[in-house]
């Protein structure tokens, strides 16, 4: 008798923990429904989630986390929470978390850490005060002080442009309370084509992001081959050669599972970069005395110029990633400090770098800046930026493929060509071959046109541009125009205008400076 009430206490009890947690279920669901995050089985959705996991996690060092489960969690995941904003790397939903005592809970467990303000302004930092800085002194070269002032004007717009960007994000619900609807810079994209176009806007942003990250490669191959050729030049070996030599060290990439190797040598490299910069400032204050104030004039080079426009713009490029660093910040509302001295932080500095090294070598100064150095000093710095650039080439390289496999390999039944992994996982030979072709392609591009100015500005002219200026201030005044006042209506007009004029005149004389470039390495 105590047997049986026993066994149908146990079954009521089972049926309500069911019923509990089906409730519990249909509650969340519902709630990302009504959030605007669509289902894990959206195979599109899916894609565009993981690009902007994958670019979250590159830009900022971080590691992806996958929500964990007991046994009975991960047999039962085809009853997995629809409609959950985190995304598995295979493109499934996760499974559902497990109680201590193996039931199945009815709260999501948050995965990701959150982080500070602190952290969130150290990888916004850590995006737009990378290595392609040494770029700038060669921008006040053929700018003067018109160079300097787009210096600050590039941060404050970039600063705002971030700022309306995050705000695309959110919406008003019936209690007048800001909801955030959209998780990504993709799903800011496809609410503004929508209903028409409701998938264009996402491949549009999607080809900016590569078309960026697979220049960065070729930049960092250019750079690698630049320094290398310059710190030995009584060395018989070519800058192409330095260039081959350089590649050849980045074939593993191909290799490439993921960046858990990778990542532990970002925040060395981070630092090593500000270690090097402090060491040209120091040695351009050493020749303060030489320094040529009368060559800073109020003059552009108007061939050259906005090739400058393009290589500043791209040294402030970091608003790809913004949407997943928000929405990993423990107090959001911090966002807004954050980018403000983030930005004023980098704008006195880049200014401070970029007047410095010019006033040391005028009218000599080169494409990268470190080349100017005498040659003892000079071989040291250039050895660690090698060391640097060839580090980080796995970040945008392993970025490049994830969102070209999902794209074209991986978009279920309307993907291109066949999945390049196996059912077992692993990458295909086919597929390792097509990693080891865009290995070769950086490297084809930076021997046929070895100019890192050429290549950053028309980067910075093309998708740089297009992301900070254009996208947004468009993206803002499609969603939010009509609680805009009439101040942030022309700010969002005139960004558009100006950076439409500069993305347009940068990247036309950029074309040209590439073709002639590439006219004369294939003469020679």
């Amino acid at each position: 008798m105590a047997t049986l009430i026993r066994s149908k206490l146990s079954n009521k009890l089972s049926n309500a923990a069911t019923a509990v947690s089906n409730k519990s279920q249909a509650k969340v669901s519902g709630m990302f429904a009504k959030m605007g995050f669509q289902a894990a089985t959206n195979e599109e959705a899916v894609g565009f989630a993981a690009c902007d996991d994958l670019d979250y996690d590159h830009r900022q060092g971080m590691q992806m986390d996958i929500l964990t489960s007991d046994e009975v969690g991960g047999e039962g995941s085809a009853d997995g929470l629809e409609g959950d904003s985190h995304y598995q790397r295979d493109g499934t939903g996760p499974p559902r978390s497990a109680s201590k005592d193996g039931g199945p809970t009815n709260e999501l467990t948050e995965v990701r850490p959150k982080i500070t303000a602190w952290e969130a302004g150290w990888n916004v930092t850590n995006a737009i005060q990378g290595m392609f800085v040494l770029g700038l002194p060669y921008a006040i070269l053929h700018g003067g002080y018109l160079g300097l002032f787009l210096i600050i004007f590039a941060a404050v717009v970039c600063c705002y442009t971030g700022k309306i960007l995050i705000a695309c994000l959110y919406e008003e619900d019936e209690d007048g309370q800001l909801v955030r609807v959209r998780d990504s810079y993709v799903d800011i994209a496809n609410a503004c084509c929508a209903p028409r176009f409701p998938s264009l806007g996402g491949h549009i942003v999607n080809v900016a992001q590569i078309i960026e990250l697979v220049m960065t490669c070729i930049l960092y191959v250019v750079v690698s081959g630049n320094l290398m050729y310059n710190s030995f030049p009584n060395m018989p070996i070519s800058q192409k050669s330095w260039a081959i030599i350089a590649t050849v060290a980045l074939l593993p990439c191909a290799f490439l599972k993921n960046l858990k190797a990778v990542s532990k040598f970002s925040l060395l490299c981070t630092m090593a970069h500000f270690v090097i910069n402090i060491l040209v400032i120091a040695y351009c204050l050493s020749r303060a005395r030489d320094w040529a104030w009368d060559k800073v004039k109020f003059y552009i080079d108007v061939k050259k110029f906005p090739i400058s426009i393009g290589i500043i713009v791209f040294s402030y490029t970091s608003q790809i990633f913004l949407p997943s660093l928000e929405g990993n910040m423990s107090k959001p509302s911090e966002f807004h400090c954050m980018m403000n001295w983030t930005h004023i932080a980098a704008c006195i500095l880049k200014g401070l770098f970029a007047l410095v090294a010019y006033l040391t070598w005028a009218d000599d100064t080169k494409e990268v800046i470190t080349d100017n150095l005498p040659p003892t000093i000079r071989a040291v710095v250039n050895i660690f930026l090698v060391a640097k650039a060839l580090l980080s080439y796995p970040l945008p390289f392993f970025a490049a493929v994830e969102v070209l496999e999902k794209s074209f390999f991986q978009d279920g039944g309307r993907a291109f060509f066949p999945d390049c992994y196996g059912g077992d996982g692993r990458l295909k030979s086919w597929g390792l071959s097509l990693r080891c072709i865009l290995v070769v392609f950086t490297l084809l591009m930076a021997i046929y046109v070895p100019h890192f100015a050429l290549l950053m500005g028309l980067t910075g002219s093309l998708t740089g541009a297009g992301l900070c200026f254009l996208l947004p201030s468009l993206f803002h005044l499609k969603l939010l125009w009509r609680k805009l006042l009439w101040h942030q209506v022309f700010f969002d007009v005139a960004i558009f205008v100006i950076g439409g004029i500069c993305s347009v005149s940068g990247f036309i004389h950029s074309i040209e400076g590439l073709i002639e470039a590439f006219k004369y390495n294939i003469e020679d």
